[in-house]
């Protein structure tokens, strides 16, 4: 009794343990399930079915379909359901809700209609009171693929209260919500957030429309710093890859990342992509170290069939899919059959691709010439062809019959191997009364395993005689190995000789098939590609060659370095060539260095030396590398070429000046002035200081912008009005200085008596941290009751007057210049995640003929929100320029200040003319939505042209970014004619020297900056924010917009405001 006791608790402890062990490992690995495809329909035990596919499971691999179901079924199993692949179809059910609590993405793989990722639809009774009445899909926040269909749901109230423009990924994806139930307010915790049901539980989680501008993507609060990582889908709880909800692309082991680790990295001892240990597979949307069972490996994914180039190949274990190397092996069964005795018309076309006959081939004159009696037509000579691919034969080949216009067997010159699993009578291969046969031609025919050979009564067959057969029959029975040939009642042999039908000189004494030196069973010397040749081109010929074992004549690698008179490799690696063509890699010949290709320890970048070796990079490169130094990295060499090239033009000047002493000491006074003035504009930019202590481990970024005090500026002359203000020309005198700089004063008005301006914002803090040769510099701010916003005047106005007034003078190289700096600038601007929202020629200054400026950049967010519902709906908006996500939904980001900047190169190239010229800004919305784009310019290639085409793509991600927009146009620049056709009428040089260097070296310095005291008269002045002629009020539908007539203030004053973003005080922005 104590035994069997003491064996009951036992069993009952291990039981305990097995399911711990269970239940861990199932917290631990995700539950996958397979969806299904059935659309609208109703099978035979569908809830069972469903209940047994989805208990337990997270993922569901394709669709989930949940319809005709009674509203007494317990759906609770589908809530452990966090991520649909493909689409989820709800229609024609009772249920009350949809449980899908837990849901927070569906990818839209595959799309109900090719349209939908999400489709609810007529869920009710139709002669009762049960039907949907609520979407419990309280955790969804976003969709990946595809649109929304909610429709006919006659109890469903709360579908259109959802902002489903925060869930779907493309905001043109097509969302139809309509006949459902009368819409119920939600709860009052919700506030201004939407709902999916009733309750303070069931209000809607927003991760997109709420984001900071900075945000690309996701984000877990509203704050610049609270920003998803790019990696994830749906949202988040922080900002790393590990704090993801689910992962756009792949999740590897808790991180989502864009790719799982690849097969191949890169050996830095070994100069070699080698396996790595650690890879993974994508398998769906995860990243795994070994597929399903059920599942073969195809490059670096888990595939349920391979490509129709590859077979599948089982090693160590594992299933794989590897290249053919040619036609994918394809077994075919033969002839014999009492339903296919013969190869003919009827059943040929059944070989067609066959690599493997199992079985025999019957080649009889009933199937050559035909058979009346059983209604079979002769054979076409042509479809023989199809036995080209034929390598393998299991039994026997018999030939009784051939085409008298057919001289040889050459349609089975790729033949290999008879195997003579089966014979007949004894043999394998009979070839027998064929009276045009000549030559056998079975060229590749190398193994005939078992079985003997009959060639006879063949009179004009020759060279069956020649062969060498015991070199290719091993027939298991060696005593009967000398009988096993029977080779008789053909031509005679002398005769063969008499008129030259003998095998070729380079043939060796294994004999040969047929005539021509691609005939011989083996040759004398050596072969290639299956033709014998005296010899290989070792040390002459375009293409060297050395000689495998085998005597086949092998190309070398391609990166091996071609010699006269000597041998160009030993083998054919990259690794055994005598020289080096291009680069060398260790032991391996390459045409370029390695560079960004994942190695063991990260990313490799090598760069080649002077004797043409490639060395790795400092180990702080990122980008790739010109020398073995820091200073050697991405772009920095090409910085230190253009400061000495800078350096040898100012020498050549100074010699100049020595020249002219007279004229230069006129000049060096004038500019003594300037450059005094300079340096103290210089001085107080540079003598920042802290609004607030770093903390431990932080550290302060250098800022330009100062806070001044009213006594400091006067206010000389006024320039213009615009919508936030008035601008001035003014002189600014530091406070404990005497030296007077002259500037442009903005003054920005509180509209709503709700704004102050005594404080600094962090946005101002951003602004005034901005440093960049394309963007206008920020000088100071005056805060108050009203802020004064101070920068520098400019003495060449805007880009858009300039090509408006200087059209004859401008050549491709400056304009495609232009082009270049605007887009850096932007790139700029995006990297400090400053929004731009108003791009245009008209808010792009010249610094100089050769340098542009970008202004007026982020003044919107200086705004109490009051006063952006005052500037959006009452004052005009650059209609013409705004991309249509931000017309639409006003929702502006980084790819919709690319839009602008696609109109504004179009203005640029169009010599200032007006976007939309002859429309009303109230009809550009539709003329977009109709794929209507502003037209090709003059000037313009095509290649220019599709770049801007480019910009102005409905889709906000397939446009280019800044940073591609930047290269392309540099690389256009490079040669200007090529890409712009302008009849050139320039009064001057248009890139001297220094210009040229100053632009490819892409720095700034206060010395450059233009500044000149003498009062000059106004010029008309154009508020950045408030291009009165272009601008819409969007009080109204998109269909009702009215033009309104206001103009911009004009002024005789040639100075041009700069922008309406500037900084005083100089500060630190602390970097976190």
């Amino acid at each position: 009794m104590r035994m069997s006791a003491l064996v009951g608790k036992v069993q009952a402890v291990l039981c305990v343990l097995l399911v711990c062990v269970l239940q861990r490992c199932c917290a631990q690995t995700p539950g996958v399930c397979y969806g299904t495809q059935n659309s609208v329909s109703m099978m035979e035990n569908q809830y069972n079915q469903m209940k047994e596919r989805y208990t337990g499971c997270e993922i569901v691999m394709g669709n989930l379909e949940i319809t005709m179901m009674e509203h007494t079924r317990d759906f609770s199993f589908l809530q452990s359901i966090r991520e649909v692949t493909g689409y989820i179809l709800f229609a024609v059910n009772d249920l009350s809700r949809l449980p899908l609590d837990q849901l927070r993405v569906i990818r839209g793989n595959t799309l109900y209609d090719n349209q939908f990722a999400l489709a609810v639809m007529v869920n009710y009774q139709k002669d009762g009171q049960y039907g949907l009445q609520e979407l419990g899909l309280t955790h969804l926040t976003e969709i990946l693929e595809g649109g929304v269909k909610i429709i006919r749901n006659k109890y469903l109230s709360y579908a259109p209260q959802v902002n489903w423009l925060d869930i779907v990924k493309d905001g043109t994806a097509h969302i139809v919500i309509n006949d459902n139930g009368p819409e119920k307010p939600c709860d009052q915790a919700c506030g201004d957030v939407s709902c999916w049901g009733p309750g303070n539980d069931k209000c809607q989680i927003l991760t997109k429309t709420v984001c900071a501008p900075q945000c690309n993507r996701r984000c877990f609060g509203r704050r610049p710093s609270e920003c998803c990582h790019i990696e994830c889908a749906g949202g988040c709880t922080g900002p790393l890859d590990t704090d993801c909800f689910v992962c756009r692309n792949f999740n590897d082991s808790g991180s989502c990342v864009p790719l799982c680790p690849q097969t191949l990295i890169y050996n830095k001892h070994t100069f070699k992509l080698e396996r790595n240990p650690n890879a993974k597979y994508q398998y769906e949307s995860m990243c795994v170290a070994q597929c399903p069972a059920n599942f073969v490996v195809e490059g670096s994914s888990c595939v349920s069939k391979c490509s129709s180039d590859k077979m599948e190949v089982e090693k160590n274990g594992v299933k794989s899919c590897e290249p053919c190397g040619g036609l994918c092996p394809k077994a075919c069964h033969g002839t014999g059959s009492p339903t296919k005795q013969t190869v003919d018309a009827l059943n040929i076309d059944s070989f067609i691709n066959c690599t493997k006959i199992l079985g025999s081939l019957h080649f009889l004159v009933t199937g050559i010439k035909g058979d009346e009696y059983n209604h079979v037509p002769a054979l076409d000579p042509e479809k023989l062809k199809i036995f080209n691919t034929v390598r393998e034969i299991t039994d026997f080949l018999c030939i009784q019959s051939w085409p008298e216009n057919m001289s040889d067997l050459s349609v089975f010159s790729n033949l290999q191997t008879i195997q003579g699993r089966s014979l007949y009578k004894g043999y394998s291969l009979m070839v027998m009364r064929l009276p045009s046969l000549t030559s056998l031609g079975l060229r590749s025919l190398r193994k005939i395993n078992d079985g003997d050979v009959y060639i006879t009564a063949n009179k004009k067959l020759c060279y069956p005689d020649t062969i060498n057969w015991t070199r290719i029959i091993s027939s298991p029975r060696p005593q009967r190995r000398q009988k096993l040939i029977e080779i008789k009642e053909n031509r005679p042999r002398n005769q063969c000789v008499n008129d030259g039908q003998v095998c070729d000189p380079l043939c060796s004494s294994d004999g040969c098939w047929g005539p021509g030196p691609n005939q011989c069973v083996s040759c004398k010397k050596y072969s290639r590609r299956g033709t014998c040749v005296p010899d290989c081109t070792f040390l002459t010929g375009e293409r060297r060659e050395f000689a495998a074992r085998s005597g086949e004549c092998m190309p070398c690698h391609p990166e091996c370095k071609v010699q006269e008179g000597k041998q160009t490799c030993t083998g054919k690696g990259a690794d055994e060539c005598v020289a080096c063509a291009s680069l060398q890699d260790g032991p391996h010949c390459v045409s370029s260095c390695p560079e960004g290709v994942m190695g063991g320890e990260g990313v490799i970048f090598k760069y080649p030396n002077k004797q043409g070796s490639c060395e790795p990079c400092h180990i702080n490169c990122t980008n790739g590398c010109y020398g073995p130094g820091i200073g050697d990295c991405g772009e920095f060499s090409r910085y230190i070429s253009g400061q000495e090239t800078t350096a040898i033009v100012l020498g050549v000047i100074a010699l100049l000046f020595v020249s002219v002493s007279i004229f230069m000491l006129t000049i060096l006074y004038r500019r003594g002035i300037a450059i005094r003035r300079k340096r103290a504009i210089r001085r107080y930019m540079e003598s920042g200081e802290s609004f607030e202590p770093l903390e431990p481990g932080e550290k302060g970024a250098k800022v330009h912008a100062r806070t001044l005090k009213p006594t400091e500026l006067r206010k000389i002359k006024l320039l213009g009005n615009g919508v936030f203000g008035s601008v001035h020309k003014g002189i600014w005198i530091p406070e404990g200085d005497t030296v007077k700089l002259p500037v442009a004063i903005k003054t920005i008005h509180d509209r709503t008596g709700r704004q102050t301006f005594y404080e600094l914002t962090g946005h101002m803090m951003v602004m005034g941290s901005l440093d960049h040769i394309n963007v206008v510099r920020i000088l100071g701010i005056c805060p108050g009751a009203s802020l004064q916003l101070v920068t520098q005047l400019s003495s060449q106005g805007s880009l858009l007057e300039h090509v408006k007034n200087c059209k004859n003078n401008l050549s491709p190289q400056r304009l495609l210049n232009w082009c270049v700096q605007i887009a850096k600038g932007m790139y700029y601007l995006e990297e400090n995640r400053m929004v731009h929202r108003n791009l245009a020629a008209r808010n792009v200054l010249l610094k100089s003929n050769y340098t542009v400026q970008i202004s007026d950049y982020g003044i919107a967010d200086l705004l109490h929100p009051d006063d952006k519902k005052y500037f959006y709906n009452e004052v005009k908006t650059p209609i013409k320029w705004m991309a249509l996500e931000s017309i639409l939904f006003r929702r502006y980001t980084h790819q919709s200040d690319v839009w602008s900047y696609g109109v504004t190169i179009w203005e640029m190239m169009s010599y200032g003319v007006e976007p939309y010229t002859t429309m009303r800004p109230q009809e550009v919305p539709d003329l977009l939505e109709k794929g209507e784009r502003l037209s090709q310019p003059q000037i313009c290639t095509i290649d220019v042209y599709m770049v801007m085409v480019k910009c102005w793509m409905i889709d906000e991600n397939v446009r280019p970014t800044f940073k591609e927009l930047a290269n392309e146009f540099t690389r256009m620049a490079r040669d200007p004619p090529r890409y712009l056709v302008v009849k050139e009428d320039c009064s001057q040089q248009d890139l001297p020297p220094d210009e040229a260097a100053h632009w490819s070296a892409d720095l700034d310095d206060l010395d450059d900056l233009d500044i000149k005291l003498k009062d000059q008269g106004a010029e008309e002045v154009t508020d950045g924010m408030t291009p009165a002629s272009h601008y819409l009020s969007p009080s109204r539908s998109h269909s009702h917009l009215s033009r309104i007539d206001t103009h911009r203030v004009m002024d005789t004053t040639s100075y041009q405001f700069h922008g309406c973003s500037m900084f005083g005080k100089a500060f630190s922005v602390k970097s976190k």
